[in-house]
């Protein structure tokens, strides 16, 4: 399942791994800003974040996986139209629950 959702943002396909992979009650998380529960809520600020991306350079730089959670490290390039250029180092810890993520936190200098 990891695989295949990174394969998925990899080939540009951000929205469908979302609406594959994410329960309908999930939690994500912005380092240590609230989290925003709810797949509507976050399908909206999804929809946002990739509608203005006009670049995405990224590799997968490392996947740790236990039974249900899984940590992946992603070394990103990105311009968006709203916020400019980022280059960083992320990581996105996964909560899984029935083969859906309930709960996704991302830990990155901003």
């Amino acid at each position: 399942m990891v695989e295949d959702l990174n394969a998925m943002i990899l080939a540009g396909k951000g929205m469908e791994a979302f609406e594959k992979y994410y329960a309908d009650d999930v939690s994500m998380q912005e380092n240590g800003d609230a989290p925003r529960v709810g797949k509507d809520i976050n399908r909206k600020y999804e929809q946002d974040f990739f509608a203005g991306v006009t670049k995405f350079e990224g590799k997968v730089a490392n996947v740790a996986v236990g039974p249900d959670v899984s940590m992946v490290e992603w070394d990103m390039d990105i311009t968006h139209k709203d916020w400019g250029n980022a280059k960083r180092s992320q990581v996105a810890v996964q909560t899984w629950k029935n083969g859906k993520i309930a709960a996704e936190k991302f830990y990155y200098k901003g």
